[in-house]
């Protein structure tokens, strides 16, 4: 009989160990119940803090839904927009659907393909955001213009327009692009910078949002840092607002806040994933109150905390402010837009 090295007896020794230890891990992997699919294989101890978190305090509660919720139409829809004359714009499938601020379908755009982002120009145009590029229309549906791509690891995920200028959240190569009107890059806004003490974005998943406010500064949502960070035009990073929390004032879990959205006052509104939630700040990032809490929004399902990207459902709830600052939630799972008002004070 031949007897092997004592080296390769080892390597088999080791070998085995390893192809043992991968096993062992993927069967941990597959008993694992990211999703809470499997009922009660969470202890009651840990839900019973989940439905903690998730009780909001009535008081923190400044808005009411209101009886209006409009019907998207779509299968999966994406993301929501509002413009200066209170029209809505929803995208979702291969679609852009307009409404009235009542309501009221206007019309119906056909895309060539899935839409992940809208927003309307004051100039009348429509700018959506595909995978890797923006496409430009007018408000009968004609296409414009489609700007380069932005390369195959991007992932286009928000669209604001500022006067001549258009910012893209590109979720994918985590940085936000300043285009001109004719679709010409201006600069780069985001790439972590030492010297210019610029942080750089975190990513973790396609949720990357931004606002221009009044104030003339860029607001992006760095959803890993779980903050909003503010930008002059040209990509100086000038501060931040937002902390790490499971109280209502922060933010919570792997990535957020996951959309924002600007209130005529200045203010802000913000969506989470997650621990859903819709909330509002000031114009210096001061929390105010809440829009809806998991309570309002889920209706009846049972909240959770995602606290890896893997870990977050299908859905989510995207924002949008129409000029009477009525704030338009986007049901993603419920494909249906939904309407919440300030109440009145007493």
């Amino acid at each position: 009989m031949n007897r092997l090295p004592a080296a390769a007896n080892v390597k088999i020794l080791l070998g085995a160990l390893i192809v043992l230890a991968t096993l062992v891990a993927a069967v941990s992997v597959m008993k694992l119940d990211s999703f809470g699919n499997r009922g009660n294989s969470i202890g009651r101890k840990f839900t019973d803090e989940i439905t903690e978190l998730a009780r909001i305090d009535p008081n923190l509660i400044l808005y009411e839904e209101s009886s209006i919720r409009i019907s998207t139409g779509f299968e999966q829809s994406q993301a929501i927009a509002a413009d200066s004359e209170g029209r809505i714009y929803v995208v979702g499938d291969n679609a852009l659907r307009v409404f009235t601020p009542s309501g009221e379908p206007i019309s119906r755009i056909s895309l060539s393909q899935t839409v992940l982002c809208v927003e309307p120009g004051n100039d009348g145009r429509i700018y959506v955001g595909t995978r890797d590029h923006v496409e430009v229309f007018d408000t009968q549906g004609q296409r414009i213009a489609a700007w380069q791509s932005l390369g195959d690891n991007a992932f286009v995920t928000a669209v604001a327009v500022s006067g001549d200028d258009v910012f893209v959240a590109d979720a994918g190569n985590r940085i936000v692009v300043r285009y001109d009107l004719s679709g010409k890059i201006a600069n780069r806004i985001g790439e972590k910078d030492l010297e210019r003490n610029v942080p750089g974005f975190v990513v973790p998943s396609p949720y990357f949002d931004l606002a221009v406010s009044k104030d003339g500064l860029l607001r992006v949502a760095n959803p890993g840092r779980l903050r909003v960070e503010a930008y002059t035009l040209d990509g100086d990073f000038e501060f931040s607002w937002g902390k790490s929390s499971v109280a209502v004032e922060g933010f919570c879990g792997c990535c957020n806040p996951a959309n924002i959205a600007m209130l005529p006052s200045g203010g802000f509104v913000t969506s989470e994933k997650g621990l859903a939630r819709v909330k509002l700040y000031d114009s210096q990032g001061t929390f105010v109150g809440v829009v809806a809490g998991p309570d309002q929004l889920l209706e009846g399902a049972a909240p959770y905390v995602a606290v890896l990207p893997e870990q977050h459902r299908v859905g989510g709830f995207d924002v949008a402010v129409d000029p009477e600052g009525r704030v338009l939630v986007l049901d993603r799972a419920k494909n249906a837009v939904r309407f919440y008002t300030r109440k009145k004070a007493e």
